[in-house]
This record gives C-alpha cells, sequence and structure tokens, in this order.
C-alpha cells in the first residue's frame, strides 16, 4: 500500500513539475521569481504535504449499490448470486458486509422471530473478523475502515431489538470510531457520514438513562442538528446507502422530530422505488392509524400491499397476505365494519403455521375473539380467544396472552352490543338497496344507544334513500353538532352529505361552510374529502381553492371514492 501512494505522489509531482515548467515565467533582471513561480511552487509544497487519499472512492460502488438495492427490494433470494459477480472485482470484505446486511432486512421482514438470529450473527462475526483483518493489512485504506464499520451496524441494531443496549452502544462506539477513521483518510467518502451522523443524533436525544450509560462507557456526546445534517449529506450525495439513509431519516422523524407526514413521505419514496418490500407498505399504515388516526387511510394501505401480495409481487406473499388481512381487518373494525373485518381475519387464519409470521395466528385469533364480542356472540369469542391461547409462542415476546386473558375476564353489554349489531344490519340493508328495512333496523339501534353517531349517520343515509330529505339533514346536523365528535370517518362524510342536501335546498352559504369543515377533517373518507373539494370549486365559481387542500386531503383524492 505504501508503494502504491509513493507512486501515485511521484506521479503527481512528475506532472506537476512539468506544469511548472510551462507556467514558469522568466526571472527579472534581479534574479528574483515572479508570482507566478510562487504559486506553482506552493502547489508542489502542498501535494506533499496533503497527498490524495489512498481510496478516493469505493471500490466498484455502483455493483455493490446495486447489491443494496436488491436488498431493499427485499429479493434475498438473488443476493447470493449477485455478490457471485461482485466480488471480485469489489473487495470480499464489502460482500461480506452486505451478506450482513441482507440478513438483518430478512429479520426485519419479521422482527419478533429468531429463527434467523443465529445464521445473523455468524455473518456478522465473520464480515467483522475480515473486515478488521483489511485494517490491519490497509490501515490507511478508507473503505476498509467503512466495511468495518458497515459490518458492526446491522449487529448494533440487532442488540437494540433484542433489548441489548449494553452491548449496543460498546460495538456502537467502534463504528464511530471506523468511521471517524476512514473520513480522516478520505473526507469524500459521503457513505460515511451516515453513521456519524446518527450516533450524533441519537446521542444527543437519547433519554437520561441512556445519557448516564453513555458516561460510564466513556462514549463522546451528540448534536443533534449536525447529526441530520450529516445524515442527509449521506442521503443526497452517497453512493451505496442512500436507500438505508431514507429508511432510518424516516424513524427519526416519526419518533424524534415529531413529523410523521414527512415519515410517510420518506416511506412512500422508498415504496415506489422497492415495491417489492412490503415492509414501507407496512409501515405507512400503522403512522396512518397511530399516529393520525386515519383509519380509511391506513386501510387503503393494506389493501394495496394485499393486492401485491395476492399477486405474488411481494416478498414472501402468503405471509404479507396474513399481515396485510390482520391489519386491514383492525381498520375495518375502527370503522364500525366488524362483520368484513371478521371475514378478513377468517381468511388470515386458513393459512398453514408454516408461513404465518411470529405469534400472527394467535393476534388473528385475539382480534377476532374481539370482533365477535363486539357483535354480542361471546360464545364464539371464547373459542377465538382459547385458539389465541394455544396458539401463542412459549416465550410470547408480542404479550398476545396477557391481552387474550384481559379479554376473556371481560362480559360485553349485551345492550351495547344489541345496538351495534342492528346498526351493521341496517347499513348492509341500505347497501343492498333496503331502505325501509335499513331505517327499521337502524332506528331499532338508536332506541338502545341514542349516542352513538355511526347508527345516526346511517340512519340520516336511510332516511335520505326514502326521499325524507330534511329528517336527513336534520339528523347530519345532529351528528355534526354532538360532543364527544363522531369518528373523523363519520364527521368528514356528515360534513360533506348535509352540504350536498343544503346545496340542494339553496343554502349555499352554510353549503360552502360545510364543504370546507369536510375537507379539514383528517382521516376523512376519501369519498367525502373528494366531493368536498368539488362542492367548493363549485359554490366559488371553479376558482383555484388550493389553500384548504391540507396532505391528507389531497393524499385522498389518489385512494378511491368508497363510502363509510
Amino acid at each position: 500500500m505504501c508503494e502504491e501512494h509513493s507512486a501515485i505522489v511521484s506521479h503527481r509531482l512528475s506532472v506537476d513539475q512539468r506544469q511548472t515548467r510551462e507556467l514558469r515565467p522568466k526571472t527579472d533582471d534581479s534574479g528574483r521569481k515572479t508570482d507566478g513561480s510562487r504559486l506553482a511552487t506552493a502547489f508542489v509544497l502542498l501535494v506533499l504535504l496533503f497527498p490524495i487519499p489512498a481510496s478516493a472512492a469505493l471500490t466498484e460502488g455502483p455493483r455493490l449499490a446495486a447489491v443494496y438495492d436488491t436488498i431493499l427490494r427485499a429479493r434475498f433470494e438473488d443476493v447470493e448470486a449477485q455478490l457471485a459477480h461482485t466480488c471480485p472485482p469489489a473487495p470480499a470484505e464489502a460482500c461480506q458486509s452486505m451478506r450482513v446486511v441482507a440478513a438483518w432486512w430478512e429479520i426485519l421482514m419479521d422482527p419478533a422471530s429468531r429463527r434467523l438470529d443465529a445464521r445473523f450473527n455468524a455473518l456478522a462475526a465473520s464480515a467483522i473478523d475480515a473486515a478488521e483483518a483489511w485494517t490491519k493489512r490497509e490501515p490507511q485504506r478508507a473503505e476498509a475502515w467503512f466495511y468495518l464499520a458497515g459490518s458492526y451496524a446491522p449487529l448494533v441494531q440487532w442488540h437494540v431489538l433484542r433489548g441489548e443496549r449494553v452491548t449496543a452502544a460498546r460495538e456502537g462506539k467502534k463504528i464511530k470510531d471506523a468511521l471517524e477513521r476512514a473520513l480522516e483518510l478520505d473526507p469524500s467518502l459521503d457513505d460515511a457520514y451516515f453513521g456519524i451522523g446518527l450516533y450524533h443524533y441519537y446521542a444527543a436525544v437519547a433519554p437520561t438513562a441512556a445519557k448516564v450509560l453513555r458516561f460510564f462507557l466513556f462514549l463522546p456526546g451528540g448534536d443533534r442538528e449536525q447529526g441530520l445534517k450529516e445524515m442527509l449529506k449521506a442521503r443526497e450525495h452517497g453512493e451505496l446507502l442512500r436507500g438505508e439513509a431514507d429508511y432510518q431519516l424516516q424513524i427519526l422523524y416519526l419518533w424524534y422530530e415529531q413529523e410523521p407526514a414527512k415519515a410517510i413521505e420518506i416511506l412512500e419514496r422508498l415504496d415506489a422505488r422497492y415495491t417489492t418490500n412490503p415492509l414501507f407498505l407496512r409501515q405507512i399504515a400503522q403512522i396512518r392509524d397511530t399516529h393520525f388516526h386515519d383509519h380509511p387511510a391506513s386501510a387503503a394501505a393494506w389493501r394495496t400491499l394485499l393486492d401485491r401480495a395476492r399477486a405474488g409481487r411481494v416478498h414472501a406473499p402468503e405471509s404479507s397476505e396474513i399481515r396485510a388481512r390482520t391489519g386491514l381487518a383492525i381498520e375495518l373494525d375502527a370503522m364500525f365494519e366488524t362483520d368484513r373485518a371478521i371475514d378478513e381475519l377468517t381468511k388470515a387464519l386458513h393459512f398453514p403455521d408454516a408461513v404465518m409470521p411470529y405469534g400472527a395466528r394467535a393476534e388473528a385469533d385475539r382480534l377476532l375473539g374481539n370482533a365477535q364480542d363486539r357483535l354480542g356472540r361471546h360464545d364464539l369469542a371464547l373459542r377465538a380467544y382459547a385458539a389465541a391461547i394455544a396458539a401463542t409462542p412459549e416465550d410470547d415476546a408480542l404479550k398476545t396472552k396477557e391481552q387474550v386473558q384481559a379479554a376473556q375476564r371481560q362480559t360485553p353489554d349485551r345492550r351495547a352490543t344489541q345496538s351495534y349489531r342492528l346498526s351493521l344490519e341496517g347499513w348492509r340493508a341500505l347497501e343492498g338497496g333496503s331502505a325501509e328495512r335499513a331505517s327499521a333496523a337502524l332506528e331499532q339501534a338508536l332506541a338502545l344507544e341514542p349516542d352513538d353517531t355511526v347508527a345516526r349517520y346511517r340512519y340520516a343515509r336511510a332516511l335520505e334513500a326514502r326521499g325524507e330529505i330534511a329528517q336527513a339533514r336534520q339528523e347530519l346536523e345532529r351528528v355534526i353538532a354532538a360532543r364527544p365528535p363522531a369518528p373523523a370517518f363519520v364527521l368528514a362524510s356528515a360534513f360533506t352529505d348535509c352540504a350536498q342536501l343544503a346545496e340542494r335546498s339553496g343554502d349555499a352559504e352554510r353549503a360552502l361552510s360545510l364543504y370546507r369543515y369536510a375537507i379539514d377533517v383528517v382521516g376523512g373518507t376519501p369519498r367525502a374529502h373528494a366531493e368536498a373539494i368539488r362542492g367548493v370549486k363549485r359554490l366559488e365559481g371553479g376558482g383555484n381553492r388550493a389553500q384548504f387542500l391540507t396532505f391528507d386531503a389531497r393524499l385522498c383524492l389518489t385512494l378511491g371514492n368508497s363510502r363509510p
């Protein structure tokens, strides 16, 4: 390596000396050199004092980036064959690091499962040993230190996943040291800023307990702003880690920067690029639910994943279908469509154990029990709960058994379950075109639970179908005025439907106001948002009303026209 470096410097010197002779002006009469001569001499001194890095870029970076893209597409079955054509010419240590990354991303597909842990740890140990040997063999080579850090990085994330935080902190320090050495040797190695930035960021935002641990382990402090800048630098200019940087950045935006919309934006970009990886859509659906309480948008994401899984266009399609049906069932139940949630859970439970994600059968049975209880079918619920207990893994990492046992101890309120069942029966009758049967069932539901805004909204729709417009509008106004407010997907629809009735009766001012309210509701149905936007444009003469379109409203325009 030293000989190679000397040869490079000698070559640079010979070139510079030729250029200096060509540029050197003649001396003046006193023999003094002119300014141009002094500048050329200074340039030669700079070359001597600050030689170029031994490795100014990652060897075969584009080939390795292509492997990383295969990993992010969750095409794990293709990785080994691709690595065989990548190393050589890329360094063997780089491909060993890539194997660890691939194994880690495969674990992320089903993180609670420990099925792949032993293999992953063996790959990580081998890659770390090889990279450490490389740094000893060529200590002045920046990419050797970079791949040493890269071999540790998935292992640190695995330690965090398994709750081994002290080990994660110790090995995180090794990553930081290796990357700092890489950047000292080659400041142009933009990918190295990703790991440095992660360390600086997390060291700054860590809770007090973690900061005490950092103190005892002699770990340096962090800088939140600087860490974010360094990660964004790697995201924009890195050769290898752009997709990985995006994935880590969305975690920061979600949990630490309190910007879930930005996290979704990044995940959508990842999903558009790596459509065969089911993880991104799963996380979009979960964020839509937990952070925005936007059940229609979450359900739309689960349906998209379900469509891809059924077409075989994602990793582990059967497992992905199980997750998609279970996630969709949760959203359907949240939107008071419990009978359809039961259909999805039943289909998920038909799959064999061999393709079930960790704990998925127990979780589906638990949810099925909850759904049956909600409909007042306690005997069927108890059967589902018993099945959930039987299917719960021994280590119960997801704590399913505790949730099932808590549900078993509760007895559903018969009045509430009867009202709920009648509301659902009336809604299905209305969908089937029987407004009379629908209104009869919904009147009974409201007699039992007068404050049920979902049943009241459905009753208003049944009245509208029967031509009783004034009474329908009155019922919608009651839904709008209810306190506590109706669920978002009902409230947005009530605003839109009431606005349409007001517009038909000539009350344009009230209609316009209601359309605007509908647009502002986060978590409304796509149909309600789209019709409200059209209503605003129509009543304002078709002008541009972009100021009314929130991010969620714009998103809803792309998701279809299903009614609640």
